[in-house]
Parts: structure tokens; C-alpha cells; sequence
């Protein structure tokens, strides 16, 4: 079974001469305990074409030291790793496999670099002898691993501050500043595995110097870079999503939701005959999370709901009925998922935006100055959020009209986006136009939760008058939530008339 844990380090250039000061001399450092000289030896494994190190993860199997085993180290921040493990195995595991399915797809993991390493430890302790981090000088040899045996070997010495779980990052600063003082250098490379690439496998490997992309000039160069950021937030938080980490299943929902509809909202710039069938495949995408999703929105606003009655107006088993159901919903929601994201259709969905992103179908609009295309498509679809409004408020209360605020709640999303996507390009105007439709769907969102929550709680009380539990509860909670929807009705015509000024479509337009 794997587990994890957060690896905050940082690397410095060392050389076999290398001595470490005196580190008690760091805030909060009382003594310096030497451990002795441990032996390891990691094979690191990627794709024939290095995706992984490509996305910065790292994937090994190591022996030797107080860790053995499989470890998948998946990039946090600048100092932090995740670092997945998983028992000793002669194979991949099969739990750590498909975290990397987003990233390799299809393509067989293979090793690629073997590095060997002579760890000299040091453990910092504070004054009452708890560790605060580990300080290691390593002895490295890697060797780039081919099929004929004759792979270049690289070696090279590096020290390694890594902090203790649950101590402060603030000590890295302070053993930074001495390790400064006495000429120790931080590393040019992020990682054992980059630097072997890089010296290994001259002209393949990874550059340790990060090319600078060209800032976007075009319209189209705008909305490829908000549909990049979205493709990489899809498939990092793949990962995320699998190991059930909490909001992961919404920001990856959220993330496929804003790259269909800037696909839909900027089909003068992207060729919509391409588009189009992703569109499609992001809206199942979108649909297939959404069970699990959903469920995690009702069942939180339920349970609240239920914790702020007073207690004698809890009537039978209302809390054990609302674990029961939604119990149920949260296993084969989640079995659901899995399926989703191991299915052949999602991986070519993965395939597809890869190559949208490679070879984008631009069309001539994708030419012009980003404040002349970019306004205008948003607006485009503020007239049909305009219009959705504006039906909604005609209706009277009822199922049409709710279903009439359903519509508006879908449109004003899709502007919100829309500015979002051309907030580097316009800047404050477009921050401000999407902080509005963002008021605008939170009332139409809260609107449309409350008409889930009825349809729940009707179903709740059927259930519970069925085998003879009281449903007076149910009917006060779907009581409740109907006074909730009708405020928001009425809550509706002053926040769209703030969202609706023409100041803000003007500054807009430049």
C-alpha cells in the first residue's frame, strides 16, 4: 500500500573537500549528530521520450537506507515534493502506476538513469534532541541505462538539506546562511535525476536552464496560453483526483469547464470544425466528474443544514439516514471516477488537446490585437446572459422559472470565463467584468443548489415516511431551502443591475 509524505529540501554544489560549518550557529539548531555513511542505489524509470521529467516528476526504485523502495515525487513548490511511496517490488506497483497515467498515457515506463550514491548524514537537533532536518554530502555517480550496456556515466558531489516533518521552513533560510558563509552554493539543477540527464545524455536530456516562452502578442496567442493553463491543470490534478485529495475533483471540473467554453466562446480565433468534438468530449469529461462532485455539494449543504436546527426539531434518524445515502453515493461515485479516468476515451482526450495545443487550427481573427477580439467575443456571450436574465425575471416563481435560472447560472459561468481568459490581455477592466458575472452565478449557483436540495429532501422523506421514520425534519429542511431560493430571486435584480452598467462593458472595449 502506498503512502506519502511532503519533502521539503533544497540542493547545493559541493566537492569531495566539501566540510559542513558550524551549523549550531543557525537559529534554533542545538547540536549536530553525524549518523554515518549510508549506501544507495536508485534506478529512475520515464518514458522513452522523458514525460516525466518533462512534468518534473521523478519516479524511482531504490535500495538501501531507512526507504526502500518504490517513490514517486510529485513537484509542490519550489521547495516541496510529495513523495509517494510504495513497498519494494521487482515491478511497478500497480497504486503508483496510475497516478502517471495522465502524463505517460500509453507509452511502457523504462529505466533510464541509474545514480549511485555515498550519503554522509548529519542530523540537526534542537536543545531537547528532536531532529529538525537531515544534512547530507553525497558522492553521486549516475549512468545513463541503454539497451547495449554503454551508457555515459556522470559524477559529481552535492550537499542536501532536507527539514523534518512538521518543524519550520524557516530553518532552511537560517542553514542556508551559514552553509553561504562558508562558500557552499545552492545547485544549479533541481534534482539528481535532471542533472544526470543533463550530463549524461548531452543534447537529449533536460537543459538546466529554463527557455523563456514569448510573451503572448496576439489574440490568439492569449487564448492558446488560457487553454495551456487548463490542459496542465487537467492533467496534474489527475493524480489528485485518483488519490481522493479534497477539491481536487472540483478543480478538475472546473478546469475542463473553462477550457469548453473558451473553445465555445472564442471560435473566431480557434477553427470550431477542430473545437467542436472537444467541446464535446470535455462536456462527458465535465458530466462523468460531476456525479462525484455533486454529491459532495449536496451532502455538505445538507449536513449543514441539519447541524444548525435546534435539537428537539431533529426528529428520528435524520442524521444516520443523510450518512446512509450518502454513503452509498460516495462509493460508487468514486468507483465511477476511476473508471472515467482509466477509460480509453479519456486518454485520447488527453491525446487531442495535446495536439490542439501543438498545431492550433487558428483562423485569421487569431491575428489581431488582443483588445480588439478579445472584448468583443466576451460580449458576445454577455448578450445572451443578458437575455437568459432577463427571461428569468418575467417568470413567475415556479419550475419554469427555475429552470430559467438554471440557463442564466450556465451563461453567466461562460462570461465569467470568457473575461477571466482575456484578464492578461485587457487587465483591470476584464478583473472587474468577471468579479460581477462572478456575483451574478454565485446568486443563480446558490439559486440552483437549493433546487437540488428540495428534489433530495423530498426523496429523503419519502424514504423515511416508507418505513415508518417521521419526515416532519425533511419538511422543515425543504422548507428552509425554499425560503432560501425565493431569496435569492429576490436578491437577483440588484445584483445583475450592478452587472449589467454600461461603464463596465465601455471600459471593456477600451
Amino acid at each position: 500500500m502506498a503512502d506519502s509524505k511532503h519533502e521539503v529540501e533544497r540542493k547545493y554544489e559541493a566537492t569531495p573537500e566539501t566540510r559542513l560549518p558550524d551549523l549550531t550557529r543557525a537559529a534554533g539548531v542545538s547540536s549536530v549528530v553525524h549518523r554515518g555513511l549510508t549506501e544507495l542505489d536508485a534506478v529512475y524509470y520515464d518514458t522513452e521520450d522523458l514525460r516525466l521529467a518533462a512534468h518534473h516528476l521523478t519516479l524511482r526504485r531504490r535500495t538501501g537506507g531507512e526507504d526502500a523502495g518504490w517513490h514517486l515525487k510529485l513537484p509542490v513548490s519550489a521547495d516541496v515534493r510529495e513523495e509517494i511511496r510504495a513497498p519494494l517490488a521487482d515491478t511497478l506497483p500497480a497504486e503508483i502506476g496510475r497516478l502517471l497515467r495522465s502524463r505517460v498515457r500509453d507509452a511502457p515506463v523504462i529505466p533510464v538513469v541509474r545514480i549511485l550514491s555515498a550519503r554522509d548524514v548529519h542530523h540537526l537537533l534542537d536543545q531537547d534532541g528532536a531532529l529538525l532536518a537531515e544534512v547530507s554530502i553525497d558522492e553521486v555517480l549516475a549512468e545513463r541505462l541503454t539497451d547495449d550496456g554503454r551508457g555515459t556515466t556522470s559524477a559529481w558531489t552535492e550537499l542536501e538539506v532536507e527539514l523534518a516533518d512538521d518543524q519550520d521552513p524557516a530553518l532552511l533560510d537560517a542553514v542556508e546562511r551559514r552553509l553561504r558563509k562558508a562558500g557552499v552554493r545552492p545547485s544549479a539543477a533541481p534534482s539528481k535525476l535532471s542533472r544526470a540527464l543533463s550530463e549524461t545524455s548531452p543534447g537529449k536530456g533536460l537543459s538546466r536552464k529554463k527557455e523563456r516562452k514569448a510573451a503572448p502578442h496576439t489574440a490568439g496567442d492569449h487564448v492558446l496560453a488560457y487553454a495551456a493553463r487548463q490542459v496542465a491543470a487537467i492533467v496534474e490534478l489527475d493524480p489528485a483526483v485518483r488519490r481522493e485529495l479534497p477539491d481536487s475533483v472540483h478543480r478538475m471540473r472546473v478546469a475542463t469547464r473553462r477550457l469548453r467554453s473558451a473553445l465555445r466562446t472564442y471560435r473566431k480565433i480557434l477553427d470550431r470544425t477542430v473545437t467542436d468534438p472537444l467541446r464535446d468530449e470535455l462536456k462527458w469529461l465535465a458530466a462523468e466528474l460531476g456525479i462525484d462532485r455533486d454529491r459532495e455539494v449536496l451532502e455538505a449543504r445538507l449536513h449543514s443544514r441539519v447541524a444548525g436546527l435546534p435539537v428537539p426539531l431533529v426528529l428520528g434518524p435524520v442524521r444516520a439516514r443523510l450518512e446512509l445515502a450518502f454513503e452509498a453515493r460516495h462509493a460508487g461515485a468514486r468507483l465511477h471516477v476511476d473508471s472515467v479516468l482509466d477509460s480509453d476515451r479519456y486518454l485520447a482526450l488527453l491525446d487531442s488537446l495535446d495536439a490542439l495545443l501543438a498545431d492550433p487550427p487558428l483562423l485569421p481573427a487569431a491575428a489581431r490585437e488582443p483588445g480588439e477580439a478579445l472584448p468583443r467575443a466576451v460580449l458576445k456571450d454577455y448578450d445572451r446572459l443578458a437575455a437568459r436574465v432577463g427571461h428569468a425575471l418575467e417568470l413567475g416563481p415556479g419550475e419554469e422559472r427555475d429552470v430559467a435560472m438554471h440557463e442564466a447560472r450556465k451563461a453567466a459561468k461562460r462570461v465569467r470565463y470568457a473575461a477571466e481568459a482575456a484578464r492578461p490581455a485587457l487587465g483591470k477592466p476584464a478583473k472587474k467584468f468577471a468579479r460581477r458575472m462572478k456575483s451574478v452565478q454565485s446568486v443563480l449557483g446558490d439559486h440552483q443548489d437549493s433546487v437540488v436540495a428540495r428534489d433530495a429532501l423530498r426523496t429523503l422523506a419519502v424514504q423515511a415516511h416508507g418505513v415508518g421514520e417521521s419526515a416532519f425534519t425533511w419538511g422543515l429542511l425543504y422548507g428552509q431551502e425554499e425560503t432560501a431560493a425565493a431569496a435569492r430571486e429576490r436578491e437577483l435584480p440588484e445584483v445583475w443591475d450592478r452587472a449589467s452598467r454600461p461603464g463596465l462593458r465601455a471600459a471593456l472595449k477600451g
